[in-house]
């Protein structure tokens, strides 16, 4: 989501299945007789998946720019110019004129994203045991209302407010959504949202404000994944709070504001590849080195309990994604059009990345442990939702359709990586949104052709500056991650006791149990 003219806001008038996590299913061991059957076909699946994007990326690159209407009077070859024309004068900036489409379709996307939290809750829930389902889904739920009312009150003023120097963060000036409506003669007067300021397109900023708040609400609830099935619940509250306030809100600034340093460096983060789920991957990891494993892991079986909530999940974030990738065209580089040509083109690739990304995977498992899994497959369709998502309005479809197929195998392998480095990632945030998001990010600035151009069309310092942000995304993120879940862990505690967890979160934590 490149948010390019976000400052020019106007008022009119002022190897085994041992945990709930994504390999519960899969086979480490040799493949068995069936495989042997199995290998043509297979064969035959790979080598499609892998000619025919590099087929269509082929065509995408030599295919000519539409050539320009001619008049039929106007001469093929002048001989001779009586005299060079002065050069068109640069567009003027224009006031902001409301657009309902627009505005309908940004109130419907943000409903969307905000979908893709409860989606979530059914996404994780199922992948825990039993006697944790509650907790683990609370873990989202409960995000809804500490973000929702955190991001009213300073956390969009942070993030999208007036920067206080340095493209490190925003003042206070909009707090508590100040100055988003105003009065004349009585009547309430909107401010608006102008993306391109040659361009009268806009939307309300209420509009704008609370699509993004969106976004800051799912994303810290990502991390719960890692730390399911252990946290204490009020010492998880209290996380929230402080790490959407001292994480989250400052990446928003530096990649997403006009005068953010990562933006004005030329970083490309079309949704939220970095911001989201790189932030968030990267700060499960440093939550777990102070929160440590689970009784029991790696050597109790911790299967998930329910995989049918887990696939209602993922079917409900892919549903939900299009709102998050395709309606970040209200922020694309020179667009005015919030229901236009990008969203449309973001919508397609949403749609390609994620499906090719569920059939590698499932193809890489077939391979590695002899059956397709249902949760494997999902997994992957969350794999190519966050690879695809940095770069969504930059890439054509072939591209996407390479980077689905890429962030399956990627992601597939980092989840395999688990077990080698025996660390206990509950439900594979790390794995999919930390490894998964960097890899867009860095994809991105590989093949970003639309709006902006990437290593494959002849930029490669772009493919730099992706490399720079990721890793000062990444850094600042798991350096106040770490202090943040310090300071926790020597004050209340982050970790419930021993018999605590092994009678389950769901009684301890909340005296309530899922299945009566």
């Amino acid at each position: 989501m490149v948010q390019r003219s976000i400052a020019l806001f106007k008022a009119m008038g002022a190897v085994k299945p041992a945990s709930p996590v994504s390999t519960a299913g899969f086979r480490f061991g040799a493949a068995d007789s069936g495989k042997a059957r199995l290998s043509l076909v297979t064969l035959l699946l790979v080598m499609f998946t892998l000619v025919a994007p590099m087929a269509a990326l082929a065509e995408e690159a030599k295919a000519p720019a539409p050539p320009a209407a001619v008049s039929a009077a106007t001469p093929a070859a002048p001989v001779a110019v009586a005299q060079v024309a002065a050069p068109a004068a640069a567009p003027k900036n224009v006031e902001p004129v409301l657009n309902t489409g627009d505005t309908a379709w940004m109130l419907v996307a943000a409903a969307m994203v905000l979908l893709m939290t409860p989606g979530l809750a059914f996404f994780y829930g199922g992948m825990v045991r039993s006697k944790n389902v509650l907790s683990t889904m609370m873990h989202s739920f409960v995000a809804m209302g500490i973000v929702g009312v955190q991001w009213v009150v300073i956390g969009y003023s942070l993030a999208f407010g007036p920067d206080i120097g340095h493209g490190l963060l925003g003042n206070l000036s909009k707090a508590m959504l100040n100055g988003l409506i105003s009065f004349k003669d009585g009547a309430p007067v909107y401010a608006l949202f102008q993306n391109v300021a040659t361009e009268p397109g806009s939307i309300p900023e209420y509009v704008f404000s609370l699509y993004q708040a969106m976004f800051a609400i799912i994303t810290v609830a990502l991390i719960s994944g890692t730390i399911a099935e252990r946290v204490k619940f009020s010492a998880y509250c209290i996380f929230v709070l402080l790490w959407t306030t001292l994480v989250y809100d400052p990446l928003a600034h530096w990649v997403w504001m006009s005068d953010g340093w990562l933006f004005k460096m030329g970083a490309l983060d079309f949704a939220g590849g970095t911001v989201v789920h790189l932030s968030s991957g990267i700060s499960a990891l440093a939550a777990l080195l102070f929160l440590g494993k689970r009784h029991g892991f790696p050597h109790e079986r911790m299967a998930p309990h329910n995989l049918p909530f887990t696939l209602l999940g993922v079917g409900l974030l892919w549903f939900g994604w299009f709102g998050f990738n395709a309606g970040s065209a209200i922020v694309g580089p020179n667009c005015s059009d919030a229901a236009g040509g990008l969203a449309g083109l973001a919508f397609t690739t949403t749609t390609i990345a994620p499906a090719a990304a569920g059939l590698s995977w499932m193809i890489a498992e077939w391979i590695h442990g002899g059956k397709p899994s249902a949760l494997g497959f999902g997994s992957g369709v969350v794999a190519g939702l966050v690879v695809i998502t940095p770069a969504a309005g930059f890439v054509q479809p072939g591209a996407a359709l390479i980077m689905g197929l890429l962030a399956g195998v990627v992601c597939y392998g980092g989840v395999m990586a688990k077990a080698k480095f025996k660390y206990d990632d509950s439900l594979d945030v790390l794995g999919v949104h930390g490894l998964g998001g960097s890899t867009g990010a860095l994809l991105t600035g590989v093949f970003a052709s639309v709006g902006a151009t990437g290593l494959l069309s002849g930029n490669p310092k772009q493919f730099v500056i992706q490399l720079i942000a990721v890793a000062a995304a990444g850094g600042y993120a798991f350096i106040v991650t770490l202090v943040i879940a310090f300071v926790l862990n020597k004050t209340i505690g982050l970790r419930v006791e021993k018999e605590d967890e092994i009678i389950g979160l769901d009684q301890t934590q909340h005296s309530e149990t899922a299945y009566n």
